[in-house]
């Protein structure tokens, strides 16, 4: 097992991956918890088909991929909050309505240029080889500050979370912390897309914070639950994708899906027990 870790992490591509995944999955279960609490965790996946247009276009105009699908999808994450907060299109109807939209202009931006090429396949389900040194030191620097402004704001958050009218009414400015969670999980999406897909990006979000639910029941802790589960299911699901050659995201998800199903059984056996 030990040569197969030297193995791996003597390619660049792999170490780089590795260190932009597991601050990701750090970033997406951290923000993860708040979104699944606020039932607003298909966030993600609409935001993902907008990194997916967003892509398609910096793909077509020769531009740098993040440098152009970050803004767009933190524009995004803004407008989907606006809208959803004061119209009369709610939820997930506001999701579904920008992440179809979305998903069509890429399709047809790259329908009129490259075509679907390996390329595009990538943006759609992700792949280890899609992160530059440019990608990394990027990536970096931005998990980096999403986890310390989550850190800095953690009782706001936790208190938006649980309440917002409560949250409202003790001072607290709850439309500017929902605006920071859109922004964090905005960034988070957008740097997660190149390794997971457009399609598979949302599960880092969903899963490790449900999974961590089933025996954890204060905040604090399904947050450190879920940010340790995150972080091993990433790498198994890395070994796996190196081992077998199968897509890194799907392994990933994979490989979450078990976690959830083991940390299922064991509540139920903990409720059985009581």
């Amino acid at each position: 097992m030990f040569e197969i870790f030297v193995e791996m992490f003597s390619y660049d591509f792999l170490v780089r991956a590795v260190i932009v995944g597991f601050l990701v999955s750090i970033c997406a279960s951290l923000l993860g918890v708040s979104l699944v609490l606020k039932r607003y965790s298909m966030i993600g996946d609409g935001l993902s088909h907008v990194g997916f247009g967003s892509l398609a276009i910096a793909s077509a105009l020769n531009l740098a991929p993040l440098a152009v699908s970050i803004p767009i999808v933190v524009f995004s994450a803004f407008i989907l909050l606006r809208v959803s907060e004061n119209s009369k299109i709610k939820g997930d109807a506001s999701i579904a309505l920008m992440s179809a939209s979305a998903l069509a202009i890429g399709v047809i931006v790259i329908s009129m240029t490259k075509g679907l090429t390996i390329d595009v396949c990538n943006y759609l389900f992700g792949s280890i080889l899609a992160m530059t040194p440019s990608d990394v030191y990027l990536s970096i620097v931005l998990s980096i500050a999403v986890i310390i402004l989550f850190i800095i704001f953690y009782n706001k958050i936790f208190a938006v979370t649980f309440d917002e009218n409560f949250a409202r009414a003790v001072g607290i400015k709850a439309g500017m912390y929902n605006s920071l969670i859109a922004l964090l999980t905005a960034l988070t999406i957008s740097l997660g897309m190149r390794m997971m897909g457009a399609l598979l990006i949302s599960s880092l979000i969903i899963f490790p914070s449900l999974t961590a639910m089933r025996l954890c029941k204060t905040f604090k802790s399904v947050i450190i639950c879920s940010t340790i589960i995150s972080a091993v299911c990433f790498f198994i699901g890395v070994v796996i994708s190196y081992l077998y050659a199968v897509p890194t995201g799907a392994s990933i998800v994979c490989v979450n899906i078990i976690m959830l199903l083991i940390f299922c059984l064991a509540d139920l056996l903990r409720r059985r027990e009581k």
